[in-house]
């Protein structure tokens, strides 16, 4: 009997092990080379955005929220640097998904910081938390080539690594 609760609780010990999330040091659930999640998005002029919307396409996904400091700072560069650059590209397609804002909320937020790049609702992190664990930062961007697959994950601003991002769009859309 000592055997079966011990043999059970070894089982019971691996079984959670093997379901919890693996987190990495910046806490993302997701890695690269894995394929993007699903994404149905609601945008904040209402269009929805499928999966089959972006099939094909080099998709930068940016998670913000108003209330963060550095997300205020990155904006402006990635509406600069990246957006008016590529936003007439056919096989581009970039948004910022906003954590767990009302609609209003992330309207007014979009518009003053200056950006024109759209803006997705993510109610209760039902999004984000496909890519990062609880209790995670939020100034993160996703990168994912036209087969689908996550290639570049950045966390919060650093201009080397943002500048290695838009080197890659550049090389994914040339």
């Amino acid at each position: 009997m000592k055997h079966f609760f011990t043999l059970s609780l070894f089982f019971y010990a691996l079984s959670l092990s093997l379901c919890a999330q693996v987190t990495d040091a910046r806490g993302y659930i997701v890695q690269v080379g894995d394929a993007l999640p699903a994404l149905n998005l609601t945008l904040t002029d209402g269009r929805q955005i499928t999966p089959d919307d972006l099939k094909g396409k080099v998709v930068l996904i940016q998670f913000t929220a108003s209330w963060c400091g550095v997300c205020r700072k990155e904006m402006p560069h990635l509406e600069k640097e990246i957006w008016l650059k590529y936003k007439d590209h056919p096989d581009f397609f970039m948004v910022g998904i906003d954590l767990d804002e009302p609609l209003e909320k992330v309207i007014s937020f979009g518009e003053s910081v200056g950006i024109s790049y759209p803006l997705a609702l993510d109610p209760e992190g039902e999004i984000f938390y496909q890519f990062a664990a609880q209790n995670s930062g939020v100034t993160r961007n996703i990168l994912s080539d036209r087969d689908g697959n996550i290639i570049m994950l950045t966390r919060l601003f650093e201009e080397e690594e943002f500048n290695q991002m838009t080197t890659e769009i550049a090389k994914q859309l040339d």
